[in-house]
């Protein structure tokens, strides 16, 4: 796979290089089920001003900066995208330093491959970019941290994708209790657990989903299920249950120290070589929020960066199981 770092303080050339090159690819994504099963324009941009108005001036920034066309800037909003399902494992480390660690399980074919740092409307957020512009995980320079797992349910309703919402948090939270709260009144289009850690190693974790209430609870793991499995086949397929169970005796039972920890998401049961079936492990994550760091490992690599001196750059690298 081949990964690069990108920084742009404010948007402008190299992320509008960034949106021609990956649109063709997501506009395929975004119309697969034709172009009126997607929300119009003014929907999508109401329901941004709605929800998420601090990031409506940048929204339209980066409508702009994409050409200014109207299924261009549809996408951007993340408003009621096609349904997508991910694997997924995240948890905080029990010590005394503030640390998530996280897996992401996805289709190779479908990701950015892309750690993003910008300084967007003043607020610097370093993380890993999907639709360029959303998140999977990220962190900001307020030290705020948040990773997000899919929920591991197939009910599908009027809400955004959830990598918006984590921009969104990380471009107007600096606690875990300011992003509870707006995880627990944004809508989302599907069911996500969504993990966030503040420098103050503060955590909770948002069982998001769009036929029901956000469920905020001080769960320090989260896999690909809520409360109770809802999708069996999914949960067997992806082993949810038992990953959970193994992070969970890691947090009470071992209390590993950090790089032990660390080192259980680069091996079974954590890490998934399921790349047949589009939910192999494409990248594990570390964040620090109080230390401003970042790591992205892979078995037998490692790269590193930090808030206040990000490295562009580019990777190539080899993940086992995968084409």
């Amino acid at each position: 796979m081949h990964w690069r770092a990108l920084s742009e303080e404010a948007p402008g050339p190299k992320w509008a290089g960034l949106f021609a090159e990956y649109w063709p690819d997501y506009k395929r994504w975004w119309l697969k089920e034709g172009d009126t099963a997607r929300a119009s324009y003014l929907e999508s941009r109401r329901a941004l001003k709605e929800h998420m108005p601090e990031i409506v001036p940048l929204y339209d920034d980066l409508c702009d900066l994409a050409g200014g066309g109207d299924q261009a800037a549809r996408f951007l909003s993340f408003y009621c995208p096609p349904p997508y399902l991910a694997g997924c494992s995240q948890a905080i480390w029990p010590g005394k330093e503030p640390v998530m660690v996280r897996n992401y399980d996805y289709n190779p074919n479908a990701f950015d491959s892309l750690i993003l740092h910008t300084g967007w409307q003043g607020r610097r957020v370093l993380g890993t970019s999907d639709g360029l512009w959303g998140l999977v995980d990220g962190m900001n320079d307020a030290g705020l941290a948040i990773s997000l797992t899919f929920g591991g349910r197939r009910v599908v309703g009027d809400g955004f994708g959830v990598p918006l919402i984590l921009r969104y948090v990380l471009q107007t939270c600096a606690t875990a209790e300011e992003a509870g709260a707006v995880l627990a009144r944004v809508p989302t289009h599907m069911s996500y657990n969504v993990t966030v850690l503040d420098a103050k190693r503060r955590y909770l974790t948002a069982m998001m989903a769009p036929d029901r209430p956000a469920v905020i609870t001080h769960a320090a793991v989260a896999t690909n299920h809520q409360e109770n499995v809802e999708w069996v086949s999914h949960a067997r397929f992806t082993a949810t249950v038992e990953r959970e169970r193994f992070l969970l005796q890691r947090l009470t039972l071992h209390r590993d120290p950090e790089e032990k920890f660390i080192g259980a998401f680069l091996k079974p049961p954590l890490y998934s070589t399921a790349f047949d079936a589009g939910f192999g492990t494409l990248y594990t994550a570390i964040y620090r929020p109080r230390l401003q760091q970042m790591e992205v490992r892979w078995p037998g690599t490692t790269w590193s960066f930090a808030m206040d001196d990000f490295n562009e750059g580019r990777r190539q690298v080899q993940i086992p199981g995968a084409a």
